[in-house]
Parts: structure tokens; C-alpha cells; sequence
């Protein structure tokens, strides 16, 4: 079988995740039917399918790309990194343990044999599918156990290619110690190289590009510009900047503008709630570790988190909790989502996530909220200020509501909000009356956007990663690629030193 292709990169970060999207996205505008598929994903964030299972976010965007619903074969495997350097390990969906690192490698070869199952799955039931690799396949420490890289390809009949960040510098190094760092039996799977946010004069570029071919006997098959404003799922925290801004340009349409401020906890989870926000024209939203960066905010936002107890610790390590509280009394809005909800309430009891037993809560909402074993998924459906709502909702805390104004099943007491639903915010109606009211607490002139549609301009966004690929990458030779499979033994050259074969057997 060979219809499927495995793009790996250089480092994390390299843009596997915008390559894979702009190839489903490719294809699929040619009416090719086709699936994302990342065999292991570390991520905080996440989405919920129709069907309730938990897959990484990125994986649900490429889903989006390629005009497919989201399904738990396209991430069978995903980590989700806690606060004690322990991993909850959800399999196809369903959270199955949680694990160190070594005890995660024990695992790996059962693991592997899910991935290859549901690969092959969607391979039969798609035209293509495109695989996303994870970290970088030279990761020689890590090879022996490696389930989403050279072991996947080696594995499947996958052929491979290479994204590397020209914009971080050492490109070529990167590339060329890529592949110098597989063994013999990897390094036949490597068929090609993209060079991703390149900006500058192609022309100056050119001549590297031919020495990398001579070098490596791999071909460059796309020189990517560099993009700015995608937003697409970032994988982690790391990615964040201090400032967010999804607008392009767009000034706000009243005399004002809203200040937003988004703690950054140090296990934020869906921290791409904020996303819908930030691309409101005149919404100014910025990450905030210190209580002074809360002082001028028209709302402060309380978002999801791995870990809801050690956060709520690390906010008072801090010194927000007074802040917090002082905005409350003085009518002032804030916006708990999920974890952040949790932390508002009077009291936690958690025996399952941070087994630290009874914990005050904030005491902003009339709430308590007990850890149960069993984690909660869904794609729930409401209303609020009249408007439709659709969210999801992941978490193992369960709150119970003592009082208060029914809100998108959580509650309000005044100028606080709370709710477990990721994903409202992107209903552009109710966040459009939401920034509304929150407008009118603050005592600002500042007017919601009318035409500010957030499904649109993820459509957008993802119609230029499928333009980024139809004009700028080879199409020809992917489509050979991705027909002929893994080239032949003996077409590409050998380069040494390699990784011992033993590292991996």
C-alpha cells in the first residue's frame, strides 16, 4: 500500500503541524479524499470528537484541512504532560494511565501496535493519509522505542519527508545531521527536504538549496515562505508570545479598545479559547504571570490547566489571589474556563489529578468541585444572551453549583463568570455579547465587530496553507511520493556515520 506519506522536521517546532494541514488542504481541494494521522502527540491541548474522544488539536485542524471529521484514529496515542512529571497516556480517545517517562517506554511497543492498526484503517478508507512525525526523528536516545518517527516509517512503508526552520538559523547543519544520524535502514525513507519559513531573496538561497541535493542525494521539495498570523493549535506553551493578536490590522470600531489579560499557568490546557478573542478588532489580549499586569484589564481570564491544583498554588505563589478578589468587589469581570472555573469555587476536593485531598478554592463562585476518576468528554450544546452555543469540554473535576446565575453549565455571581466549556468563545454571537457586557463593567466606548467571524477565518487560514503548498512546494514529486511509496533500495545514497541498526532492534 502507498498512499500515505510521514512529514518529520528537524526540531519541534519546524512546522510539521502547518505542512501536514497545507498537504490535507492540497489534496483535498483536488476532491482527494484524505486523513491527518500523528501516531503520538504531547500536547496540552485538545478537542473533543462527535463521538466523545479526546485527540490533540492539531490533529483536529488537519481534520479541518482536509474537509474530514475529527476521529480518534487520527491520534491514537496522546500525552498530556502533568504537574509532577508524570503523563496521562489517552489511548484512542480514552484516558488508559498515568505514567513517567520510563514507565512510558515499557508501554511503547503495545502502543505501536494500536498506531500501525488505526493507520492502516484510514488508509484503507482514504485516498491519502498524511502523517505527522513528532520532535525530531533523530532523537538516537530515543530511537529503540520511537513510535511516531523512523519507527512508524520503517514500520508502515513510509516515505519521509524533512521540514527544516530557516528562520532559527543552521538550517542545512540541521538537515544534513538529520539524516546523518539514521541508520542504514532510516535513512532510505527520507526522499526530500522543505525549507519552511524562508524569508529574504530566493535567488540568494538557490545555491544552497543544489549543495544540500549533492550532499544528501535528496531534493528540496518546497522552499515555504514564512507566514505570519496563522494561529493554527499551537502544540504548547512554548509557542506563546506576550501579546495575541489575531486581528491583521483591524482597528477597533468604537472609541475604545478591551484589555484582556490571560494568566499563564504553568500547565495551561485549550489555551486556544483565547484565540477567538484575540482576533476581535480592538481586543488587546496579553499573558499576565504578576498581579500588576491584571491592575488595567477590562477582563481577566482564568483558562484551562493540566493541573488545577498546583496552578491555583503557583496564582497565590504569585500574588494574584488578591488581585483577583479585589476585582470581584469592585465589579470588575472575570472569566474562569475549565481548570480556571475549578479554581474559583470554595473548595476542592482532589484525590485523582494532585491527590492533594481538600483545597480551598478562591471562593469567587458559590461552587465546590470533587476530582472524579472517570474523565468527563463531550460536545455540549446551550444558550447564552440569547445566542447559540456550542463548546467541549474535557476535565476530571466535577463542580456542583450552590447559587448564583446559570451560566453555559457553570454559574455567575455578578462580574464572574465560570464554565467548563472550551470553545465558546469562538460562537461569534455570544462573544460578541459577552465583550459587550464586559465593555459596559468597564465603562469603555467599545463597540464588537459585527462581521467578525471565527470558522471563517480559520477557513482562510487554512486555504493559505493549502496555497503555500500548491505554489511554492513541488506537487509533482509529493504526488509520486505519495503513489510510489518508499523509494527503491539502492536510489538514494547512504550517509555516514549513521546510527547503529542495533539502537533500534
Amino acid at each position: 500500500m502507498s498512499n500515505a506519506l510521514l512529514v518529520a522536521g528537524t526540531t519541534s517546532d519546524a512546522g510539521k503541524s502547518v505542512v501536514t494541514a497545507g498537504i490535507c488542504r492540497w489534496l483535498a481541494r483536488q476532491g482527494v479524499g484524505v486523513a491527518p494521522f500523528k501516531a503520538q502527540n504531547m500536547s496540552l491541548n485538545s478537542f473533543v470528537t462527535a463521538d466523545g474522544a479526546e485527540i490533540g488539536r492539531a490533529q483536529a485542524m488537519q481534520a479541518q484541512a482536509a474537509r474530514v471529521e475529527p476521529e480518534a484514529a487520527m491520534n491514537p496515542v496522546l500525552l498530556k504532560p502533568g504537574a509532577d512529571g508524570r503523563s496521562q497516556v489517552v489511548l484512542l480517545g480514552r484516558p488508559v494511565a498515568e505514567v513517567g517517562a520510563l514507565d512510558y517506554r515499557e508501554r511503547k511497543p503495545v502502543l505501536l501496535e494500536r498506531a500501525l492498526e488505526c493507520l492502516a484503517d484510514l488508509r484503507r478508507r482514504y485516498d491519502v493519509v498524511v502523517c505527522e512525525g513528532a520532535g525530531s526523528p533523530a532523537e538516537i536516545n530515543l530511537r529503540d522505542r520511537d513510535i511516531a518517527n523512523m519507527g512508524l516509517a520503517t514500520a508502515a512503508g513510509l516515505p519521509v519527508v524533512v521540514v527544516g526552520d530557516i528562520d532559527r538559523g543552521g538550517v542545512f547543519a540541521a538537515m544534513y545531521g538529520t539524516l546523518a544520524l539514521l541508520s542504514a535502514q532510516d535513512q532510505r525513507h527520507v526522499a526530500g527536504w522543505f525549507v519552511n519559513k524562508f524569508r529574504g531573496d530566493a535567488r540568494l538561497l538557490a545555491p544552497g538549496l543544489e549543495m544540500l541535493r549533492e550532499l544528501t542525494g535528496r531534493p528540496v521539495l518546497g522552499t515555504l515562505p514564512m507566514l505570519s498570523g496563522l494561529w493554527l493549535d499551537a502544540e504548547d506553551s512554548l509557542d506563546l508570545t506576550t501579546v495575541v493578536d489575531r486581528t491583521e490590522g483591524r482597528g477597533p470600531v468604537g472609541r475604545d479598545v478591551l484589555r484582556v489579560a490571560v494568566v499563564r499557568f504553568p500547565r495551561l490546557s485549550n489555551f486556544t479559547d483565547v484565540d477567538a478573542l484575540a482576533q476581535e478588532p480592538g481586543v488587546l489580549v496579553r499573558w499576565a504571570t504578576r498581579p500588576e499586569e491584571l491592575a488595567d484589564a477590562d477582563l481577566v481570564v482564568l483558562p484551562g490547566t493540566r493541573a488545577t491544583v498546583a496552578d491555583l498554588a503557583w496564582l497565590r505563589e504569585r500574588g494574584l489571589e488578591p488581585a483577583l478578589r479585589a476585582r470581584a468587589a469592585a465589579g470588575l469581570p472575570v472569566l474562569g474556563v475549565c481548570g480556571g472555573y475549578q479554581m474559583l469555587a470554595r473548595g476542592i476536593v482532589d484525590e485523582v489529578e494532585s491527590r492533594a485531598g481538600a483545597v480551598d478554592g478562591l471562593g469567587l463562585l458559590p461552587t465546590h468541585v470533587r476530582f472524579g476518576a472517570e474523565k468527563v468528554l463531550g460536545r455540549p450544546v446551550g444558550e447564552a444572551y440569547g445566542q447559540r452555543v456550542e463548546g467541549y469540554e474535557i476535565h476530571h473535576g466535577v463542580v456542583t453549583v450552590e447559587g448564583g446565575t446559570p451560566f453555559l453549565d457553570g454559574c455567575r455571581v455578578g462580574s464572574v463568570w465560570g464554565t467548563t466549556w472550551h470553545g465558546a468563545l469562538e460562537n461569534d454571537g455570544f462573544r460578541r455579547a459577552l465583550l459587550g457586557e464586559v465593555a459596559a463593567a468597564a465603562g469603555r466606548d467599545f463597540v464588537p465587530a459585527p462581521d467578525t467571524s471565527f470558522a471563517a477565518a480559520r477557513e482562510a487560514r487554512l486555504d493559505r496553507l493549502g496555497d503555500l503548498i500548491e505554489e511554492h512546494a513541488d506537487t509533482d514529486a509529493l504526488w509520486k511520493l505519495i503513489e510510489g511509496g518508499v523509494p527503491a533500495a539502492g536510489t538514494l545514497p547512504f550517509l555516514p556515520p549513521g546510527a547503529p541498526l542495533e539502537n533500534h532492534e
